[in-house]
């Protein structure tokens, strides 16, 4: 215990110990004095031989699952989902139990530090006092304008204290931007609703009420959007109704985790699935009689068939099923977005959910509800944004550039050239809590806390019905010399002084966040109520955070969307490969996961492969080409090259290459430095209408290197394939 505070008056300063009567143990304001002790200086407030326990938010990836973690005198020991939460609802995925290896990782940034050189890994290290200093140098010493702000998809309350101080100093608003945003297709898919329905907004789909999905790429098993929230969706579609059980189809060219779980997979050509979803349009509103609506009037489905390579049969069937659901869904997913057609997908998906008229309704399609004081600026930045970004730092146009939560060195291609137009900039600082690779081009380096010995909240931006902000508090003390982002800088504000202080007049985080927070006291509908701020905000850190009661999901059914044209085109592909190439996020690792041992050695679920990056290969093609298993490979596109071993998939299209993202570290710690090859170094800065990346466009050849090299699998050596010469 702090000595500046006794339990009585750590009682009263939670609400005259009203929060302490819940079941998490209450963190409120007062909380921020209390200094939580290792285990060889038994905390005043444990007891010997029992748990506390504590409510937060996972930061693996911004999707704001709550959790809660029990400690034992002053240890994280166990991560488990939190069960009143409307997001997850208790569960967890493997990168939130894994993020105790994160807060245990033997290779973060311990302190602040120097770097001698951009790229060098030698550093002088700093006081905090000095850190604190050159912030505040940096934004007193250029002219507001001068001044860059990239930021993570996570922490929210981080993101709203730099724009404050953006505003109001005059600076460059903050852009924010994350790799899993970039495969999702975020902005194609808001700005196809947007579209469609005259409405912005994130769509969200009422898996759990449907007993039909049909899924363009959609692999919500995995790590779309909010993969916790969908795999609980998708369970009660397949259990919720005793009567029937809900079927399941996939179109997509490569049987991902969420195709292996289907009731049909459909292996379609790739860029052909806007013609495919128009085709079962037509097919469906022909079955239902009547006029036929102009979105689909203008495909012939005979033709989309030839051009999919898919039979005429297989789409008759699967409009069928749809005419016989009750409460069908069609679903749109990142690889489908994630080509030079992708908005037009999005629309025709979209369309054909209006077309069974489910828009609004249960088992349908929704808009997600914005969090208070949200909107569309909180929305991670395009790759088309993102180059935009590029270019003006390469024109030296900002002087300053603040890094926080993310990695655009490593997740953006290297045809964007984010490494190369850091020249551009006199001074980066970045606030990383792991020596990644942009952390290692940076002249300062600042490091955060790890998300488990931090403050903040999180937005959720779609999976729940309801209104979310994700409550975050520390766990346990900071295991190292490292400070919260947000007190470096409201500190840097008051030594800058002037409007850089009357902006964030706080003391610390702490205050920043009561300020943040209490607006929401005044929300009838809330989860919970307290008589004052301080009471309100020891809940809001018991309970995990705020949300509200009712189902506040917006109905977008208000404009007409079948009534107008949806153009019916292939998607373009660039480079003259003969094999289309399909990057996908790894499910275990994503773009953060690489430096956690567990996540590495936790099998791949289609291939079991561990610890490296595979090629996917049907065995037909394979065959031609006189390769075998393991056998190592250059895949070659328009943009550069990369080499790895071979895995034999029989479950993906002859002319499909696939490639898991997620390894190809050049630093970021013992565990994910040297392993793989980065599959975006293939891409080209291509993008579609929404301004997302085409990463799902691109052609590529392959050409053997002599070489083999073992994958580390945990099938065996034979894998599901084993090719015999004859």
């Amino acid at each position: 215990m702090s000595q500046q505070f006794s339990r009585r008056d750590f009682l009263k300063l939670a609400g005259l110990g009203a929060a302490t009567t819940a079941v998490l143990t209450g963190c409120g304001p007062s909380s921020r004095y209390v200094k939580r002790e290792p285990y060889q200086q038994m905390p005043e407030y444990n007891a010997i031989g029992q748990s506390t326990y504590y409510a937060t938010t996972c930061r693996e990836c911004a999707a704001g699952c709550g959790l809660i973690l029990r400690t034992f005198q002053g240890r994280a020991l166990k991560v488990e989902g939190n069960a009143n939460h409307p997001l997850n609802l208790g569960k967890t995925c493997a990168r939130g139990q894994a993020t105790l290896q994160g807060l245990y990782n033997p290779d973060r940034v311990t302190d602040p530090v120097k770097r001698a050189s951009r790229g060098s890994d030698s550093t002088q290290p700093m006081d905090w006092d000095t850190a604190v200093q050159t912030v505040a140098d940096a934004l007193t010493n250029y002219k507001p304008n001068e001044i860059a702000f990239l930021m993570g998809t996570a922490p929210d309350h981080l993101f709203d204290l730099v724009t404050d101080l953006a505003n109001a100093a005059g600076m460059n608003a903050p852009i924010r931007f994350g790799a899993l945003s970039m495969f999702e297709a975020r902005a194609t898919l808001s700005k196809a609703a947007e579209s469609l329905f005259g409405q912005a907004g994130m769509p969200s789909f009422d898996l759990g009420g449907a007993d039909v999905v049909v899924s363009f790429g959609a692999n919500f098993l995995e790590t779309w959007l909010s993969p916790v929230s969908y795999t609980r969706e998708y369970a009660r579609m397949r259990r919720g109704n005793p009567k029937q059980r809900g079927y399941f189809i996939q179109f997509e060219s490569r049987m991902s985790q969420t195709a292996s779980k289907a009731d049909e997979w459909i292996p379609l050509r790739p860029g052909t699935e806007g013609l495919v979803a128009l085709a079962l349009g037509r097919l469906v509103a022909e079955a239902k009689g009547g006029s036929l609506p102009r979105a689909f009037s203008g495909v012939d489905p005979a033709e989309v068939a030839a051009a999919a390579d898919v039979s005429l049969e297989t789409l008759e069937h699967v409009a069928h099923m749809i005419v016989s659901a009750h409460t069908p869904i069609a679903v749109p997913g990142g690889s489908a977005l994630g080509q030079s057609n992708g908005q037009t997908v999005a629309e025709a998906v979209l369309a054909l959910n209006a077309l069974v008229e489910n828009v609004g309704k249960s088992g349908g399609v929704f808009l997600s509800p914005l969090s208070p004081n949200q909107d569309a600026y909180h929305q991670p930045a395009s790759a088309k944004e993102m180059q935009d970004f590029v270019n003006q730092m390469a024109s030296g146009k900002f002087k300053v550039l603040f890094i926080h939560g993310v990695n655009p060195v490593f997740e953006l291609p290297k045809s964007i050239d984010f490494k190369g137009a850091l020249s551009g900039v006199e001074q980066v600082i970045s606030f990383a809590t792991f020596p990644d690779e942009t952390a290692l081009e940076a002249d300062y380096v600042f490091p955060d806390h790890q998300g488990l010995e931090s403050w903040g909240y999180q937005r959720v931006v779609t999976g729940t019905s309801q209104q979310v902000i994700s409550g975050a508090q520390p766990v346990v003390t900071p295991y190292f010399n490292t400070r919260a982002t947000a007190d470096v800088l409201i500190a840097a504000a008051q030594l800058a002084g002037g409007k850089f202080a009357a902006t964030l007049p706080f003391k610390d985080e702490v205050e920043f966040l009561n300020s943040k927070v209490s607006a929401l006291m005044g929300e009838a509908d809330g989860s919970f109520t307290a008589p004052d701020p301080v009471t309100f905000m020891a809940y809001f850190q018991q309970y995990g955070g705020w949300w509200n009661k009712s189902d506040v999901r917006v109905s977008a059914g208000n404009s007409n969307p079948l009534n107008r044209n949806i153009a019916g085109i292939e998607a373009d592909f660039v480079g003259s490969g003969e094999y289309f190439f399909l990057p996908f996020v790894s499910p275990s690792l994503a773009e953060t996961g690489a430096n956690k041992p567990t996540l590495q050695e936790l099998p791949d679920p289609t291939t079991t492969v561990m610890w490296n990056t595979w090629i996917e290969m049907n065995p037909e093609t394979a065959k031609e080409l006189g390769i075998e298993n393991d056998d190592v490979v250059k895949v070659v596109s328009d943009t550069g090259e990369v080499e790895a071993s071979v895995y034999l998939y029989p479950a993906i299209r002859p002319d499909v290459i696939a490639m898991p993202f997620g390894q190809g570290h050049t630093a970021y710690g013992q565990f994910a430095a040297g392993r793989g090859v980065n599959p975006s170094d293939l891409l080209g800065a291509h993008f579609n209408e929404a301004g997302d990346l085409a990463f799902a466009g691109t052609k590529v050849t392959i050409q053997k290197t002599g070489k083999k090299r073992q994958l580390s699998r945990k099938e065996g050596l034979i894998g599901v394939y084993e090719f015999r010469p004859e």
